[in-house]
């Protein structure tokens, strides 16, 4: 599919209708216009529904006949997940929908009658000019392998987020009841967690022998094997903990809860992660993006959740664009401005670039030598921040490159890519 702003403008002819759509939860609003943005129907409600659905297609239908038109284009702005059902609807019937930007929407509401007004209806007839003026881009409709990873790391990503929760929960429970236990269990492993079953106050350690604690906590399932020397720590803290000793009852089910369900989430997510590895492993971009050094499979099903395939995408700039990585400056007359990124595109591609950068540094021999050169060149060096910025753009032109072109990554081959480091080197 063709990108530039021209196609877009061409792909509206006198034989298109052009339809804008303000989304909303229960009832969007739809208006019908010319190649000109001339009015041709004013706004009118399609219910969320599939008899709404229906109506709005039967629609479309008499308004082709109607004027003439033998083509038809829908504008939306996106809010939320609620274009979703639209979208599949529309898309299962042959009818291509494009996505306004919501911020060009608002700042265009102004031009047709000077006035800050804000509606359903004028929302859509603002949609539909912007869209015959070729401001709009492609949304993909994804399917098969593509909406499953997609559903599955929102899902990881929530299950992560509620699993973090319960841990800041737990350390909050040991803070007041027994501030000491971290000073044995700096992290929630399976003894901290016996621990915090079985004996979760000092005054349930205290008196008892290393062995007795042992014998314990290996009755708990999945724990074989408890070290001594942090039993005896244990019993040491608890004979000098300052922990409240008030509210017990309620603390211990409150414990028991929290241990249960964290252990829950953990085998949650461990399941979860062997259903996405599996699912990833069916794409061909799996073949060539595991032979990166640093790309392991959480990553690579992080990405290919928010990208899909890489064979989407004719050029590595528009993945540049779709992570916010393009570069924008405020220059005026013979003031130069800074260049920065714009930050407009998906935000969690471009944090799972900038988290996945920092390890690969050390552990690719490639991008460890590119980030040196960044950081130490003598024209233009670059703060080891901006470094990582400019090497999240050059590991998605690489995984570009070899997911269309069927190659394994060769840091050797990647480095001869880069005249300026051979020449430094």
């Amino acid at each position: 599919m063709n990108f530039t702003q021209n196609a877009k403008i061409n792909q509206v002819t006198d034989k298109t209708l052009v339809i804008g759509m303000d989304i909303a939860k229960r009832t969007h609003y739809a208006c019908m216009v010319d190649e000109r943005g001339l009015l041709l129907k004013k706004s009118f409600p399609v219910h969320q529904s599939r008899q709404g659905f229906e109506y709005f297609y039967e629609c479309i239908l008499d308004a082709k006949k109607q004027f003439g038109k033998t083509d038809v284009i829908i504008g939306i702005e996106p809010t939320g997940h609620y274009w979703l059902n639209l979208a599949y609807f529309l898309d299962d019937r042959g009818i291509p929908l494009v996505m306004c930007n919501p911020l060009h929407v608002k700042r265009s509401k102004e031009l047709d009658d000077n006035l800050q007004t804000k509606n359903d209806a004028k929302d859509a007839l603002v949609i539909a000019r912007l869209v015959k003026d070729g401001r709009y881009s492609y949304p993909r409709i994804l399917r098969e392998t593509e909406a499953e990873l997609r559903v599955g790391a929102a899902l990881k990503g929530n299950l992560t987020e509620e699993l973090n929760a319960v841990k800041n929960k737990m350390i909050r429970w040991t803070d007041r009841y027994f501030p000491e236990f971290q000073q044995v269990f700096p992290k929630f492993g399976k003894m901290a967690l016996a621990a915090l079953e079985c004996t979760p106050f000092p005054n349930d350690i205290v008196g008892k022998e290393p062995a007795e604690l042992i014998e314990i906590y290996r009755s708990v399932e999945g724990m074989k094997s408890p070290q001594m020397p942090k039993a005896k720590k244990l019993i040491d803290v608890a004979l000098i903990s300052i922990g409240v000793t008030e509210g017990q009852t309620m603390a211990r089910i409150e414990i028991a809860t929290l241990v249960q369900r964290y252990r829950q989430l953990e085998k949650e997510l461990e399941s979860l992660q062997e259903h996405l590895t599996g699912l990833i492993q069916t794409t061909v971009d799996y073949e060539y993006l595991q032979t990166v050094p640093g790309l392991g499979n959480a990553t690579i099903i992080e990405l290919l959740s928010e990208i899909g395939s890489f064979s989407h995408y004719n050029h590595p700039r528009q993945l540049l664009k779709l992570a916010g990585l393009t570069l924008r400056e405020n220059s005026s007359g013979q003031h130069k401005g800074q260049k920065r990124i714009s930050k407009r595109g998906r935000r969690q591609l471009r944090a799972l670039l900038f988290r996945v950068m920092v390890p690969m540094i050390r552990h690719n021999k490639a991008f460890r030598q590119l980030h040196e050169y960044y950081t130490t060149r003598t024209v233009n060096p670059l703060r080891k921040k901006q470094s990582i910025v400019v090497l999240c753009g050059k590991l998605l032109k690489v995984l570009h490159a070899m997911c269309t072109k069927h190659m394994g990554f060769d840091a050797e081959q990647m480095m001869k890519d880069v005249p300026k480091l051979e020449r430094a080197a």
